[in-house]
């Protein structure tokens, strides 16, 4: 284990998430990996969490899991994690909580008087305005079990970027925010030029209206003639059947070299991203944009819409911040698909070096042990952290 305490002592962190099984949501990757760095600086790390199958292969740290009853799966609802991250609490110097409106959300606030832990909240995007309107009746019951209990008694929160922060202070959140990103892991393979005739645009991730799916469909479609050599795949697990309906848009407006694959892990997945020109991501809102990060540090220069905070890959010279409507999509395809691969091999490589710089997964994890420390002993704050 590579100790990086600086003279400090270990922290004792107790870390709780829902649920960690779910490859294509981005708290299964980023909330294990986050902790696996804490407990690679020397820290005592926990992971909380409802048991499922497979749980337990994203995980490199001790993991605490535990069974919901059965016929409340659905918010998570288990008085064996209640007990269990009351207990946590009182040997704990934090208790981070990732997410908002499950169970094992609302118990980090239901801890008894004596418990001494300081609470850090992550609301992994659940604050946006979008999806506040999504689900409200079930959200307004989980306000009214103990959701803003949290929130409250919450000491610091930690957002993952510039919007998110802004989404705490609109509820009315006076706390101090550590704006933190997600790492990314940077594949050991550098990627090669391409040689195939076919040259290919890739989208990965759910297959969901909020992605924005269906502008990204009609702007393909409005251009592809002018692009015979170029094709775009969508790769990622289908959700409430939306596959079904981007197939016949695609069959009703005849759109040609349009490629659904399904969902890749793994080496899989890292292949797909090795095998696109150009990666795109049209999303109506994003509280992050873990595939942008994982794109680039594959080296592949990329296409954001402005519902994702990745304004900086204009000034970094490795992708397009554009909006998520379908004239704004295709005039920057068309810009884009212009480009040789030389220029766009270039973009690439210089997203990949940002992502080695700014968004390895010891620089996070660094930034989140000293929030902790900040946070438990004072003294300077980090640049990182805002009280405004």
């Amino acid at each position: 284990m590579e100790q990086d305490l600086s003279g400090s002592a270990p922290l004792n962190l107790h870390h709780v998430v829902p649920r960690i099984q779910d490859e294509a949501s981005g708290p299964s990757y980023s909330v294990p990996r986050l902790c696996k760095e804490l407990y690679m600086l020397g820290n005592q790390v926990t992971l909380h969490v409802l048991s499922s199958e497979g749980c337990d292969r994203n995980c490199a740290v001790p993991l605490q899991t535990y069974r919901p009853l059965r016929f409340l799966d659905v918010v998570g609802f288990s008085p064996g994690m209640k007990r269990g991250i009351w207990e946590a609490s009182m040997r704990a110097d934090v208790l981070h909580n990732h997410s908002l409106w499950m169970m094992p959300n609302i118990y980090p606030g239901t801890l008894p008087a004596n418990a001494s832990c300081k609470l850090v909240t992550s609301p992994r995007g659940t604050l946006a305005r979008h999806a506040l309107s999504r689900s409200r009746w079930k959200k307004w019951i989980m306000w009214r079990l103990g959701q803003e209990r949290v929130l409250k008694k919450t000491d610091f929160f930690h957002a993952t970027s510039e919007s998110e922060y802004k989404d705490i202070r609109r509820l009315g959140y006076g706390q101090p925010v550590a704006i933190i990103p997600n790492g990314v892991d940077l594949p050991d393979d550098l990627r090669d030029p391409r040689h195939s005739k076919m040259k290919r645009v890739l989208f990965l991730g759910r297959l969901h209206p909020i992605k924005g799916l269906e502008n990204l469909c009609r702007a393909w479609i409005s251009i592809q003639d002018h692009y015979s050599d170029w094709e775009i795949h969508f790769t990622g697990p289908d959700e409430i059947g939306y596959l079904k309906s981007l197939e016949n848009l695609v069959k009703k407006l005849g759109g040609r070299r349009i490629v659904f694959t399904g969902p890749k892990y793994g080496s899989d997945k890292s292949k797909a991203y090795f095998d696109a020109d150009i990666y795109i991501l049209p999303s109506l809102t994003e509280n992050f944009g873990m595939t942008v990060a994982e794109a680039l540090a594959h080296g592949v220069p990329v296409v954001v819409s402005k519902g994702a905070p990745w304004e900086e890959v204009e000034s970094r010279g490795c992708g397009w911040w554009v909006s998520s409507d379908e004239p704004s999509l295709a005039d920057c395809l068309h810009k884009t698909m212009s480009l040789s691969s030389a220029e766009l091999c270039s973009m690439g490589q210089k997203g990949r070096h940002w992502m080695e710089s700014d968004f390895s997964w010891h620089n996070i994890g660094k930034k989140m042990s000293d929030s902790y420390r900040w946070l438990l002993n004072g003294g300077d704050k980090p640049s990182w952290i805002r009280t405004d």
